[in-house]
């Protein structure tokens, strides 16, 4: 049996997929969580670790999906981790492979689709859905700047609305971090300026419209 913990902050969603898990002979799933720091506890509470957890990115107020990836992948003897998401912008793409996740598929997925992935994921191969290796592909063809986790997460905190002050408490970091970090998106960006940053991340797909 494969076991799956899913994270997700709708009720509904998770309801679907115990369901879509639960139908399959060889799936079985052994607890759910609404939030990245949710899923760390009920990881923690299980006797028996999951093989997979299937997880979602954007979750309200509460741990994301890419810093729960984080925290999960660096636990001894991890399970794998299968991000499933609507959102499929380079830097959502990229923070979660650099996070760890073994693969990125989006919730318009077929459930067959999700399920093999699931399967493949316990096996340990690396599952991507096909729009998303299509942008990974062209990003590597267009050479297109690549943004650290932080710096897109503080280039799409910019094109928010936030100043400094703001997202050095957002993110738990100093006002001069903030700064040092903002030099290096200006560089690798090729821009001068707060708004030809944000102009620049969101016609690249760096980040997400707000």
């Amino acid at each position: 049996m494969i076991r799956v913990l899913l994270v997700d902050d709708h009720p509904v969603v998770r309801r679907g997929l115990r369901a879509m898990v639960d139908d399959l002979p060889e799936l079985t799933a052994v607890g759910e969580a609404a939030d990245g720091a949710e899923a760390l506890r009920v990881l923690e509470g299980l006797e028996q670790r999951p093989d997979v957890v299937l997880m979602d990115l954007q979750m309200g107020a509460g741990m994301h999906g890419v810093e729960a990836t984080r925290r999960i992948t660096a636990l001894p003897d991890p399970p794998a981790v299968l991000i499933l998401t609507t959102y499929s912008t380079d830097a959502d793409i990229l923070a979660a492979v650099e996070a760890g996740a073994t693969g990125y598929l989006l919730k318009d997925a077929p459930a067959e689709e999700v399920a093999a992935a699931v399967r493949a994921a316990a096996r340990g191969e690396t599952v991507l859905a096909p729009p998303v290796a299509a942008r990974l592909l062209g990003r590597v063809r267009a050479g297109r700047p690549t943004l650290s986790p932080r710096e897109a997460e503080i280039l799409q905190l910019l094109a928010l609305g936030l100043a400094n002050k703001q997202i050095s408490k957002r993110l738990f970091i100093s006002e001069a971090t903030v700064k040092t970090h903002l030099v290096h998106i200006y560089d690798k960006l090729g821009v001068d300026s707060r708004t030809a940053a944000i102009a620049s991340g969101l016609t690249s797909g760096l980040i997400r419209p707000a």
